[in-house]
C-alpha cells in the first residue's frame, strides 16, 4: 500500500469539478472572451431555422430567386446568425445567467453562406449589481461573430443577469443541471 490508501500501481478514483462558467464576480470590464469552437453553417441549418421560424423570404430558401440578386445564391438567415453567436457564448457569459435581460444594437455587418465558419467573442462594456436581486449582478457584452476568413458578420449587446459565486451551489458530485444522486457519487468511490 501507498501512503495515500491506494494499491501500489492503482490510481485513486475522485469526483472532480468541470468548468461550471463565470459568475458575476468573475468579469471585468474590458476582458474579452474569445469563445471555444467555431461552427460551420450548413445548408439544413440555414433551411430548418427558416421553416421553423416561418421567415417567407426566397433569399433564404429559393436558389432561383437567390441567384437573380446581388449575393448570386442564398444567405442564411439573420436569426439563425444570432442564435448561434448567442450560443457560442454561453459557455463563457451565461452559463450562470438566470436570465437574459436584452439584446440590443444588433447589426448584421456581412452576409453568411452556406459553408461558412462562425467564430464569435464578447467583450464585458457592463457590470453593475442588480437593484431588486441580490444574488445576481448584471453584465452587458458586446458578442461580435467572424466568418472564417475573419469578416465581421455580426455585432450585438447582450444583458444576462449572472448569478454570484456564494449563491451557487454547484459541486463535483452534482455540477448545475444534474439532479440529486445522478451518476457516480463521492462515497461509491470510497
Amino acid at each position: 500500500m501507498t501512503d495515500d490508501n491506494t494499491a501500489e500501481g492503482e490510481q485513486e478514483r475522485r469526483l472532480v469539478s468541470g468548468w461550471e462558467g463565470r459568475y458575476y464576480e468573475d468579469f471585468t470590464v474590458g476582458d474579452v472572451y474569445k469563445h471555444p469552437y467555431g461552427r460551420t453553417v450548413t445548408e439544413t441549418d440555414n433551411v430548418w431555422f427558416t421553416n421553423i421560424t416561418m421567415n417567407l423570404n426566397p433569399m433564404h430558401f429559393n436558389e432561383a430567386y437567390a441567384a437573380e440578386t446581388e449575393f448570386g445564391e442564398r444567405l442564411v438567415d439573420g436569426t439563425f446568425v444570432i442564435a448561434l453567436a448567442v450560443g457560442m457564448s454561453v459557455i463563457d457569459i451565461s452559463a450562470n445567467a438566470t436570465a437574459n435581460l436584452g439584446y440590443d444594437k444588433i447589426r448584421h455587418h456581412g452576409p453568411v453562406y452556406h459553408g461558412d465558419t462562425l467564430f464569435a467573442e464578447s467583450e464585458v462594456i457592463e457590470k453593475r449589481e442588480s437593484d431588486s436581486r441580490d444574488h445576481v449582478g448584471i453584465v452587458t457584452t458586446e458578442l461580435r461573430a467572424y466568418n472564417e476568413d475573419g469578416e465581421q458578420v455580426l455585432s450585438l449587446e447582450r444583458t444576462p443577469m449572472v448569478l454570484k459565486r456564494e449563491y451557487a451551489q454547484p459541486s463535483a458530485a452534482q455540477p448545475t443541471g444534474w439532479p440529486e444522486g445522478v451518476g457516480t457519487q463521492p462515497e461509491e468511490l470510497e
